[in-house]
């Protein structure tokens, strides 16, 4: 396992606050909604609650692509269990499938993204921002609740004749990731850096460096990119206080998909939602690299210092560490997002509420 070279006092505080929103009483507020959308199944005698479990492939889309228009390859693996129905009470509204509906998601997603990997048969130099050479993982945690509009051909027709339904859905979720980096060859030390040659290779040292030998990414993501300020991110002049972004995100998924109908109890399902974000940030890459004058400050011990400017330009190609000819990093105009298209079984449960005579 990595050890991570010990981070500065002032890069573990946590801060929910970013561009004037209080992340922290926004999430409380989030959740006190969700949860009361989920229990208000007591309040209306709800007698029938579908629980559902999902899995499918999650496309990052945000600022690291080779590709031109969407980053196909950055496809990798999603899942979530899902609560819905439980507003329905059919002895009241007349209706065994309501045309709105809510449901509870806890979701877990993994974006990923890696510029110095081959594609289509290119490598190295070839490759559209193999120079730049950014990567991340960021394996993303969320409660969200959703509102869905179905359409039925029937909506009063038993199950056993009612087959399949489309729906769409919009929502609002608060999810949680740390995006991290596979930057470092066992511990997490200068010496033991990555080198990415022009023809696309990974070695031991820098290009046609004496001794350098190839080796491979041992695939452990050790370094947390938030500690790194990899941007400058909250560089104070002063000195007096830093504060980056937070890990803690306001998403807004909206999509659709179509159900169909085995037996009364048992349903599949197939779905595609994409995932809006009022952060640019969890991939780590928004704007421009962080200058040297910005990380000197924010590290003042020289092998953290080095380690601090490998971390923001893995390459060594994207900046010289001056504001002023500092390549873009990223776009700040365009926020972070991901799709999910999964297949989903669900599972109807059933029961009677007891009166007070026990009935």
């Amino acid at each position: 396992m990595k050890a991570v070279s010990q981070i500065p006092d002032f890069c573990k505080e946590k801060n929910f606050y970013l561009q004037g929103i209080n992340y922290s009483l926004v999430m409380n507020r989030i959740l006190l909604l969700l949860f009361i959308c989920f229990f208000t199944y007591e309040a209306s005698a709800q007698r029938t609650a579908v629980i559902s479990s999902s899995l499918g492939v999650v496309h990052y889309v945000g600022d690291l692509a080779n590709e031109k228009y969407f980053p196909f390859s950055s496809a990798n693996v999603g899942s979530a269990i899902t609560i819905r129905d439980f507003l329905n009470n059919p002895k009241k509204t007349g209706t065994k499938f309501p045309i709105f509906d809510a449901q509870l998601r806890f979701s877990w997603h993994r974006l990923q993204y890696d510029e110095t990997a081959p594609l289509g048969g290119n490598a190295g130099n070839e490759l559209r921002n193999y120079k730049r050479g950014l990567s991340f993982r960021n394996d993303l945690f969320g409660i969200e609740t959703d509102f869905t509009y179905n359409f039925y051909i029937n909506q009063f027709a038993p199950l056993s004749k009612l087959k399949m339904s489309f729906f769409l859905l919009g929502g609002v979720g608060m999810f949680y990731g740390e995006p991290k980096a596979d930057l470092f060859y066992g511990n997490a030390t200068p010496s033991n850096r990555y080198y990415f040659w022009n023809d696309g290779t990974v070695h031991n040292g820098p290009e046609n460096g004496r001794g350098s030998q190839e080796i491979q990414r041992d695939g452990i993501y050790e370094t947390n990119l938030r500690d790194w300020h990899t941007e400058g991110q909250g560089y104070s002049p002063e000195g007096k206080h830093f504060n980056t972004y937070s890990n803690f995100n306001i998403g807004f998924p909206v999509g659709g998909g179509m159900r169909y109908f085995y037996n009364k109890y048992l349903t599949f399902s197939a779905e595609v939602n994409y995932y809006f974000f009022i952060t640019d940030y969890l991939d780590d890459v928004s704007d421009v690299y962080a200058t040297y004058d910005e990380l000197n400050a924010m590290f003042t011990d020289p092998a953290q210092n080095e380690m601090a400017r490998y971390i923001s330009d893995p390459s060594g190609k994207g900046t010289n560490g001056n504001l002023t000819t500092a390549s873009r990093r990223g776009n700040p105009a365009m926020m972070d997002a991901f799709s999910y298209i999964s297949i989903e079984a669900a599972y109807k449960f059933t029961w009677k509420k007891k009166g007070i005579y026990g009935q």
